[in-house]
């Protein structure tokens, strides 16, 4: 398994292992759709030796992860050649949770009510035509609010753009450079900050149409394997058991 070369689109992404031990770090190989390793540590420190001597890391293309700083460090480190894309339900994720906060300071008690959590939650264009216009009469009350509310939805249009061409790309950015300029102009001006410093990441999560998604399978999967084991006590013992349950991909059939 050492002389394997390294995926060129891989995955990367944490999961939980022990108390004692910590986190590992699951790479995923997007292509043949399997582990290619799992690693203890999710720290530069950790993974420092064994990402120094990974084969065929400068052939690796394209890097899909979490909105993670520790990660993209890596990346930009020990794979200096491949493009990160950020995964789309982290980007969604991070842009709601600031309006619900922001939501929470303007009109608390409406922040409780879980019939307009459960409006606001959702996308306006998947809302039935009474839903929306019973929304419109809550925000239209909340001026500011409602505001942030209809930049948050152009903003989520945006970013569930997926497999666009190259010129498609340009023309939307121009877009999305002036929702981030309003939202720096607003109360979720931290957000805008963020934004800006994963733009090249997020412009990419519309080019290419990758997610953590098969990624999140397999830590399912790892789970239910430490749940019937009644946990591990030592770590190679469960990597061996991941990698033969989720990524020999042919390896005992060529030994």
């Amino acid at each position: 398994m050492s002389n394997r070369d390294c995926p060129k689109v891989l995955d990367i992404d944490e999961h939980f292992f022990s108390r004692k031990k910590g986190y590992t770090t699951t790479l995923v190989d997007f292509h043949r759709n399997k582990v290619f390793d799992v690693r203890l540590g999710r720290s530069e420190a950790s993974l420092h030796r064994y990402l120094q001597r990974l084969p065929g890391k400068d052939n690796v293309k394209l890097i899909v992860m979490d909105l993670s700083e520790t990660y993209r460090s890596i990346a930009r480190q020990h794979f200096p050649r491949a493009k990160i894309v950020a995964d789309r339900f982290h980007v969604v994720r991070l842009v709601n949770q600031p309006f619900l906060d922001a939501w929470k300071d303007v009109d608390p008690e409406g922040r409780r009510n879980r019939g307009l959590i459960s409006l606001v939650r959702r996308h306006k264009w998947n809302l039935s035509p009474e839903k929306h216009a019973n929304l419109q009469r809550y925000l239209s009350d909340h001026p500011g609010l409602h505001a942030l509310y209809e930049a948050r939805q152009k903003l989520n249009r945006l970013l569930l753009l997926r497999n666009l061409r190259k010129p498609r790309a340009q023309q939307k950015l121009p877009i999305l450079l002036k929702l981030i300029e309003q939202l720096r102009q607003s109360p979720l001006r931290q957000l805008a900050k963020t934004l800006t410093s994963w733009l090249e990441p997020i412009v990419m999560m519309w080019r290419r149409n990758k997610s953590n998604g098969p990624t999140e399978g397999f830590h399912t999967k790892m789970e239910m394997m430490s749940r019937r084991a009644y946990g591990f006590k030592h770590f190679e013992n469960y990597r061996m058991r991941v990698m033969t349950h989720c990524g020999w991909d042919g390896i005992i059939n060529r030994v």
